[in-house]
């Protein structure tokens, strides 16, 4: 049986995120996914809109998902990947060649496999902030004219 393992917020899970594991199953038998904690992604500059809790509700009713743990350092790694004794470190492409040292480290096979292209949660936050700022354009616009014709009753 060949275990993977593989790291990630999965904040807003969405269908890049289901499609990444699905891509990381497929290369095993089980799929182990480390979610990060709120407090570890403070530590990176980071913040999701879910809770880690709710992020590991989400990710264990994943048909792709065996196991889910808590990750809360970059250390602990080398660490779960023997834990779980996992045959396979694997990760997003967009994380290339940032864990090859594991592989030397633990023994394991380090893989990136390929991200869903024009999709990510870096994208939905970026347009809920963009249709925010919109809704708040259009509500000051509204709000002026308001102004405007109360004045003009005004005079």
């Amino acid at each position: 049986m060949k275990t993977v393992i593989t790291y990630g917020t999965f904040d807003l899970f969405h269908i890049g995120h289901v499609r990444l594991l699905k891509r990381l199953r497929a290369l095993g038998d089980r799929l182990i996914v480390g979610c990060s904690t709120d407090e570890f992604n403070a530590r990176k500059g980071k913040s999701a809109i879910y809770s880690h809790e709710a992020r590991v509700e989400i990710l264990k009713a994943c048909i792709h998902v065996d196991e889910v743990f808590a990750e809360n350092t970059w250390e602990q790694k080398a660490d779960d990947i023997r834990r779980f004794k996992a045959d396979i470190f694997a990760m997003g492409d967009d994380w290339a060649g940032k864990f090859d040292a594991l592989g030397e480290e633990t023994g394991c096979l380090v893989t990136y496999v390929p991200r869903t292209p024009d999709i990510s949660t870096t994208d939905v936050k970026a347009i809920v902030r963009g249709f925010r700022a919109e809704k708040l354009d259009e509500l000051q616009r509204t709000l002026d004219h308001a102004k405007e014709q109360v004045a003009s009753l005004l005079k």
